[in-house]
């Protein structure tokens, strides 16, 4: 969350992040004028408190020396209420301000490509090298079906579209995945593993950010209870140490979890539809960590790198892009996205974000570390490692075979008992 400090002292920077992000229909002079009027009346206030202290002593006085102070605590109370009015409006002012100040996206960083959308991203690098077929190549779909370990049917019927059931092999390929992920994290990368609530509060979405900006795509349960699905375990995750005060030494603390995911994708009606890039429910192993300023661009590059790791070790071709101003999510000041190669789309397509938000969800959260006297904001940082569904998919398309089968990647198969291939009878 923004800082209203940093609007009054650098407006114009604010305005010029916003155009770079197409983030329309934010009024920062607005803001200010609030902010404005809000001081106004805290200060007035604050004067007439003065004035009442001291037409206290007044009034002390005169019934010290056995006088009439009627006049005197008339004016007196006069005063009292004229503070208190003013001092509700400043607090609904306040209200007003902080509603807009959670609306503005972040910062984005200054290494960042300046560009309306994913076009303008940049790339960085690619790794691996594509498969050749010489037979026609399978989407995710067609195999999956074929085999009988995806049926997009029944998980359309007993919930709705975008809703999948994986079978046999295919369910345990997901859950090997999903292992063998958290393995490399916690064991190689020094990640402390953590299974959160997969419901949390409106306090902890407003906290990492999803609330107000991203209500209509969250899935909400009905009735009185302050309980959202999460969309992504990093909203947990980060919100661990919400309000705390941490030791420098604690830093950087690392987190790594698998749950399920919850979207309502609302606003990508069209898109992918086809299997199960885009689901409504799907599992991802997150990573988080909570890193001193100085270390945030670096804890980047890391985190960046555990990522890319699973993708190496599965053989998986991938290339590594910096998103643009325009295409930066709401919470991030810089992005790596990873692509994986999918032959069945002959594209590549997203399996990872990873992202620096700087102190931008700690200001929301409250989450600080103690280096000297004065407590500041530590820098928080997400990244998938990975979308399992996804990585099923590529690893389903990348290691087809000409019957339709699948070869079973070899770090996966002491996951998968030893098994090398899924073929129709499994």
């Amino acid at each position: 969350m923004f800082d209203i400090k940093l609007i009054r002292e650098n407006a114009e920077a604010v305005k010029e992040n916003l155009r770079n992000r197409n983030a329309d229909g934010i009024d920062i002079d607005g803001i200010l004028a609030i902010d404005e009027q809000r001081r106004a009346k805290q200060h007035e206030a604050e004067s007439l408190r003065a004035e009442q202290n001291n037409a206290s002593k007044e009034i002390s006085r005169i019934k010290k020396e056995k006088g009439d102070a009627s006049e005197a605590i008339a004016a007196m109370q006069a005063i009292s209420k004229k503070s208190k009015e003013l001092m509700e409006e400043a607090k609904e002012l306040d209200l007003q301000m902080q509603d807009a100040l959670m609306r503005i996206p972040n910062m984005t960083h200054e290494s960042i490509p300046v560009g309306a959308s994913e076009e303008d991203n940049r790339e960085e690098r690619t790794w691996g090298t594509r498969a050749t077929f010489d037979f026609e190549v399978k989407d995710h779909v067609d195999l999956g079906e074929s085999l009988g370990i995806i049926d997009f049917e029944s998980g359309a019927t007993m919930a709705r579209a975008r809703f999948t059931l994986l079978k046999g092999a295919g369910a345990r390929l997901e859950r090997a995945l999903a292992q063998f992920m958290l393995d490399t994290q916690t064991e190689e990368h020094g990640y402390t593993e953590v299974l959160p609530p997969y419901m949390v509060n409106s306090d902890t979405m407003r906290g990492i950010g999803q609330l107000p900006k991203f209500a209509e795509d969250l899935f909400r349960l009905e009735g009185d209870q302050d309980l959202w699905l999460i969309p992504t375990a990093e909203v947990p995750l980060t919100y661990i140490h919400a309000g705390d005060i941490l030791d420098e030494a604690d830093l950087p603390i690392n987190y790594t979890g698998h749950t399920p995911c919850f979207r309502s994708e609302a606003g990508s009606y069209g898109k992918d539809t086809r299997g199960m890039l885009r689901q409504h429910q799907f599992n991802k192993v997150e990573m988080v960590k909570l890193v001193k300023p100085e270390d945030s661009i670096q804890e980047l590059e890391n985190m960046t790198a555990n990522a890319e790791t699973i993708l190496q070790k599965l053989n998986l071709p991938y290339r590594v892009v910096t998103l643009c101003t325009g295409d930066t999510g709401f919470n991030a000041a810089k992005t790596y996205d990873l692509e994986v190669w999918l032959p069945g789309q002959d594209a590549y397509r997203e399996i990872s974000s990873c992202s620096t938000c700087m102190d931008f969800q700690a200001r929301r959260a409250n989450i600080r570390f103690k280096r000297d006297k004065k407590p500041e904001f530590v820098h928080t940082l997400n990244g998938s490692g990975l979308a399992v569904g996804r990585t099923l998919i590529a690893v389903l398309e990348n290691y087809q075979q000409a019957d339709g089968s699948i070869v079973i990647p070899e770090v996966l198969r002491p996951y998968m008992g030893g098994l090398e291939t899924i073929g129709a009878a499994q």
